[in-house]
């Protein structure tokens, strides 16, 4: 009996190889778009925090006066925190950068955005995040933001990026979390006592830039 000829999907763009080549699209249109970008300031924090929440405000005071020092400002380009951080800075007539992703639920940008990135993959997007980052400022939220915090920390800890201030806004939120990887992480010996030192928790805007500003002047 001939043998049944093997279906071949004829639509390339569902092929695993085809991906491979987005992904690729990706990361050289990040690099293309802020390989120019110094002094950036990614800041991570819920999509779910309205205007009128304290965070959100504070979020916006924090960007604005990193935008008048200077900094750029990083953020995941939609609503929330994201918002908030991109508000700020294009308040104070700084580089507000959006890195935007596709959502099923459609993430739309935020309008202050003044350069917009967008990707379909968060790991590409994730990269960019930090690699330009010269501090990561995070605000309360969700499983994705401590996704993003803890990247950060673990990139930092094995050395796979330079140390940067990672900074945690809002002590009532991450004191808990704080106390926890005391008993746990470091009770069970998960980590070492010094990896407790890899981050700041703070409360005022101003505490935000005066960490990132003193780290760079010891560094000189």
């Amino acid at each position: 009996m001939p043998k049944k000829e093997q279906k071949v999907s004829t639509d390339f763009y569902e092929m695993d190889q085809w991906r491979i080549f987005r992904i690729m699209a990706e990361f050289v249109e990040g690099f293309d778009r802020l390989h120019s970008v110094e002094n950036a300031v990614t800041i991570f924090g819920s999509a779910r925090l309205k205007p009128n929440h304290r965070m959100y405000q504070l979020c916006e005071q924090t960007a604005k006066l990193l935008a008048e020092n200077k900094y750029s400002v990083i953020t995941g380009g939609g609503p929330g925190i994201m918002e908030a951080g991109n508000r700020g800075a294009f308040m104070a007539k700084g580089e507000s950068i959006g890195l935007n992703i596709e959502l099923p639920f459609e993430q739309k940008p935020n309008p202050y955005i003044r350069t917009l990135v967008n990707f379909h993959y968060f790991f590409c997007r994730k990269v960019m995040f930090v690699k330009y980052a010269k501090a990561v400022v995070v605000f309360p939220g969700g499983f994705g933001t401590l996704d993003e915090l803890f990247e950060s920390l673990t990139l930092t800890q094995t050395g796979r990026m330079p140390k940067v201030p990672v900074i945690m806004v809002g002590s009532y939120f991450w004191k808990g979390l704080q106390e926890w990887m005391k008993e746990r992480l470091l009770g069970e010996k998960c980590i070492d006592e010094n990896d407790l030192y890899l981050y700041h928790i703070v409360d005022e805007p101003e505490e935000v830039v005066r960490i990132i500003k003193d780290f760079y002047r010891k560094k000189k």
